[in-house]
């Protein structure tokens, strides 16, 4: 009678690859990459802790010496800060819930249905997300004038929703067309509805295409200054881009030490919704395999 093998005996070390001159060549440029993308970054924090004398100075300070909050102060106290946090808050929010909503119910309809014209419409959306959006600014500036959206959060929105619906179909399109077609039969064998469907068996699947088109629309929207600048008059209707942009002006210059600390403030919101979803992607990814 053989014996039962136990988890210890199971466990195989982990055999390492050799450490070859390729592979030591390959590390260093790596670090090297890294190294050269995550500087801009860490200068951007540094000089957002310098006073006005270390920031212009012709000496590079790798460290803020005279570390001070006074850029901070002033990009938070001496500005509209809140204010036009609120606006990017309303904009994206809104922006992500009708994009993702628009996106779940056209990426479905276009890979789980046939019907005459799919086809046409799948070659519409890809031209559209071809074209530049500066192409597509003062068409949408006039009809939104006409409409009287302008200096409107809805009109911002839907210009957003505009750029990024395309793209979000796309990369949702390619989720449901790798769901099998047999959970669906299976479904419907016991008794589920079309909107069961949808929503308990492949909106669950497609949840990391869900996470990766958010992600998409939320740094679109978040980082745009083109659009809001042009479509929002009222300085009190500005989102965080514009408000970023005030810090260099012809008249006064360019606070170099505020315009570092707002940066670290716009970037911020950025970072933490990254490492949200980046967890939700990640257990979505694992949860939505199908095992036959």
């Amino acid at each position: 009678m053989s014996a039962v093998p136990t988890d210890a005996t199971r466990r195989r070390p982990r055999s390492r690859r050799p450490l070859t001159p390729g592979r030591v060549v390959a590390n260093i440029l790596a670090i090297a990459f890294c190294l050269l993308w995550i500087f801009p970054a860490y200068w951007m924090l540094n000089t957002a802790f310098k006073p006005p004398y270390d920031v212009t100075t012709a000496t590079p300070q790798f460290l803020p010496v005279h570390a001070t909050l006074e850029n901070f102060r002033a990009a938070i106290i001496q500005s509209n800060f809140l204010g036009d946090l609120r606006n990017s808050l309303i904009v994206v929010s809104g922006t992500l819930a009708i994009a993702i909503a628009l996106g779940i119910f056209a990426s479905a309809a276009l890979s789980r249905f046939r019907f005459r014209g799919r086809r046409v419409i799948l070659v519409c959306i890809l031209a559209v997300q071809m074209l530049p959006g500066a192409a597509l600014l003062i068409p949408m500036f006039l009809v939104f004038n006409k409409m009287g959206l302008l200096d409107h959060y809805l009109g911002l929105i839907l210009a957003y929703v505009a750029a990024v619906l395309p793209f979000s179909i796309w990369v949702m399109r390619g989720f449901f067309l790798a769901i099998p077609y047999e959970l669906e039969e299976a479904a419907m064998i016991d008794g589920a509805s079309t909107p069961q469907i949808l929503f308990r068996v492949l909106f669950p699947l497609v949840a990391p295409g869900v996470i990766a088109t958010s992600i998409f629309a939320f740094v679109y929207a978040w980082n745009d200054y083109l659009i809001a600048y042009t479509f929002m008059k009222d300085q009190s209707m500005y989102t965080l881009p514009v408000w970023l942009a005030s810090f260099s002006t012809p008249t006064t210059g360019t606070n170099y030490g505020g315009q570092m600390a707002a940066s670290v403030l716009f970037a911020l919101p950025v970072v933490i919704f990254f490492l949200i979803i980046q967890r939700n992607l990640v257990s979505g990814m694992s949860s939505g395999a199908v095992k036959g």
